[in-house]
């Protein structure tokens, strides 16, 4: 970074923090107001904030319309490629975009949604997901996605939540080398449910036709050749955009809340300032509409910005090779993307010397950032010496929208430290607080907390649940949000995000991180991905067991492999790590979204009854995951 461009990221971190409401109300102006706010912050309701209250607008006008009104409705707004449909690629301009979704809020308009009314969003990725959602925010319905192919269980429980009026879903979703129907899965989840929409919309697919259910079930292409468009309805700015559920640790999902006037004007900031895109780039987040990835930077925050966004229906590997993203990268000339580091370390197991990659001409591409989990500094260091340009990683959350700290690529690139998202982001000031919210000197591990108010862009509350939400986040630090993340900041202000709070492990007194050890099991040349928990020991309170997944064509036997990886622990952190444990495994389970269920595997060590995850990529894998405990005396866990 230029001695100018940290001058102005200096400022700008000082503004954010000294005056939130001036820097705030200056990124306001970027946005189209039916109603210009008067008030950007208000604190008086809530120690967290509410932002600019007296506002009004609307999110689809400002994602979608203005770019037509402008002038840009050729451009391209959503490029969807589909590896798994045969390589189906279509380009939905602005113009087009425009239209199916006023167009789908007729619909939804026809069935008597209105402002307030609940959506549910069963869908996979697919184009009339994005409309589906840009329709509900175009009507001031608040839409609720929830990840195509939910267990019905878990399913039927966001419905009885959220109480939708209607259900819009799809046919089937495809994945690698299977179709998965949906409508099974949706009639259980409403036949296990209390509540019972009055509708369900369905877009068939035609790798699997549905059958629908008389009276309740519309078909999407017969109900938008009759469709009458509607135009946009002006909201308040604390008007609820959408639901978003995320696991909580009581097992009960989290309705996470998100206001309209926020959003939009902290997505629209981030672009530029985080991502260094601007109107007309093309971005491309690998990420699924389910989770708040797809939420924030596939869909709001490129559109908002003006740029083609990329919807990808697809895997990092398998979709037909681990060269699929340098394709889709060179095909679209995608500028910048984000996924999370599990997709690069599967990328990395798969072509660790990155032949594919040079098959594709990758000359726009000038950013990869990171995110979701924690980046190990072996996953960066491939990533930037196989694509010779900047990876950055990033740190953010469902709560917060986007994120807590970055470094800033519109402001120019600050040094890059393995191992650390950079520093805080405008708005957000962290410390390091200990049990008795002290704050700690630097390089001490302790919970991350962010003061007081949020910025915008984060929860406005929890769904149905403002006790929980104030008890959740704001009461074992008081003055701050509680990030549930471990970490320290060093002494030039870099953060490193080391684990969950609960990931913090207690070693005979010594409080240590799972995720550093994890780095170090990473920096193993045969190692591809490491997961590190610890499990219940009478002497100690608790040791470490670490899981090895190795890259494909390891020369080593498995035995040495351990033997060299215990070592590398005890050498770098030290013995008072006491790590004397670890196995191989093809996989670890994980979300749909890649982060790594330590939780659910500490359970099964510890011989405890645990629920299965409702996210989990493959239920399978935990058997395999008791297979390799037992094999080392541990396990034999129930599901409950």
């Amino acid at each position: 970074m230029s001695s100018d461009s940290s001058d102005a990221f200096n400022k700008d971190y000082a503004l954010s923090l000294e005056d939130p409401a001036a820097f705030w109300g200056s990124a306001a102006e970027e946005i189209d107001w039916t109603k210009k706010p008067g008030m950007v912050l208000d604190t008086s309701e809530s120690p967290h904030g509410r932002w600019f209250i007296d506002g009004e607008l609307n999110t689809c006008f400002n994602a979608v319309d203005r770019h037509v009104k402008a002038g840009r409705g050729d451009v391209t707004a959503l490029i969807y490629d589909s590896p798994v449909t045969g390589n189906t690629v279509k380009k939905v301009s602005f113009f087009e975009l425009q239209d199916k979704t006023a167009k789908f809020a007729g619909v939804l308009k026809s069935l008597d949604v209105k402002k307030g009314d609940r959506v549910i969003i069963y869908m996979p990725m697919i184009p009339e997901t994005v409309i589906a959602m840009l329709a509900c925010a175009r009507i001031g319905a608040i839409h609720g996605v929830v990840f195509g192919g939910f267990a019905s269980n878990e399913l039927a429980v966001r419905i009885d939540d959220a109480k939708p009026k209607v259900i819009v879903t799809a046919s089937c979703g495809v994945e690698v080398n299977r179709i998965i129907p949906y409508m099974p899965l949706l009639n259980g989840a409403i036949d296990l449910a209390t509540h019972k929409p009055a509708s369900v919309i369905v877009a068939q697919r035609p790798e699997e036709k549905a059958k629908l259910i008389e009276g309740r079930d519309i078909s999407w292409e017969s109900a938008m050749t009759t469709a009458l468009p509607v135009g946009c309805v002006a909201l308040k700015s604390t008007d609820p955009l959408y639901i978003l559920y995320t696991s909580g640790t009581t097992g009960v999902p989290k309705g996470v809340v998100r206001d309209n006037g926020g959003h939009a004007v902290a997505l629209n900031w981030t672009m530029k300032s985080i991502y260094n895109v601007e109107a007309g780039d093309v971005y491309w987040a690998a990420s699924d509409v389910g989770w708040v990835v797809g939420h924030s930077y596939i869909v709001y925050g490129p559109l908002l910005k003006g740029c083609t966004t990329i919807l990808f229906e697809g895997k990092p590997v398998g979709t037909p090779d681990a060269g699929v993203f340098w394709r889709v990268i060179a095909e679209h000339k995608v500028k910048a993307m984000f996924t999370a580091p599990t997709a690069f370390r599967a990328i990395k197991k798969e072509d660790p010397d990155a032949k594919l990659l040079q098959q594709y001409d990758l000359s726009n591409f000038e950013i990869l950032f990171l995110a979701g989990e924690r980046t190990d500094p072996d996953t960066l260091f491939w990533a930037q010496e196989k694509l010779s340009r900047p990876v950055i990683d990033h740190w953010w959350q469902t709560e917060t929208g986007w994120s807590i700290a970055a470094n800033c690529m519109g402001y120019g690139m600050m040094p890059i430290k393995a191992g650390s998202p950079t520093k805080p982001v405008p708005g957000w000031e962290l410390d390091v607080l200990d049990e008795q919210c002290n704050p700690l000197p630097a390089g001490e591990v302790g919970a991350l907390c962010g003061k007081l108010p949020m910025p915008p862009g984060s929860m406005l509350t929890l769904w149905k649940a403002p006790d929980r939400f104030i008890e959740s986040y704001f009461v074992e630090f008081p003055g701050y949000y509680k990030t549930a993340d471990a970490g320290f900041i060093d002494e030039e202000g870099y953060v490193f995000v080391m684990s969950r709070t609960d990931d913090i492990i207690n070693i005979a007194g010594h409080r240590l991180s799972t995720g550093g050890m994890e780095e170090v099991l990473t920096c193993h040349p045969d190692v591809a991905e490491s997961a590190v928990i610890g499990v219940a020991d009478q002497l100690k309170g608790q040791l470490p067991v670490g899981f090895l997944v190795l890259k494909s064509g390891a020369l080593k036997e498995g035995e040495d492999i351990v033997a060299e990886c215990v070592k590398l622990v005890r050498d770098q952190i030290g013995p008072v790590a006491s790590f004397k444990q670890a196995v191989i495994v093809d996989r670890l389970p994980k979300t749909r979204s890649g982060k790594i269920l330590r939780g659910t595997m500490q359970k099964i060590a510890d011989n405890e009854e645990y629920r299965m995850p409702a996210t989990i990529e493959d239920p399978l894998i935990l058997d395999e995951i008791d297979k390799a405990l037992q094999s080392i005396g541990l396990s034999s866990a129930r599901i409950c």
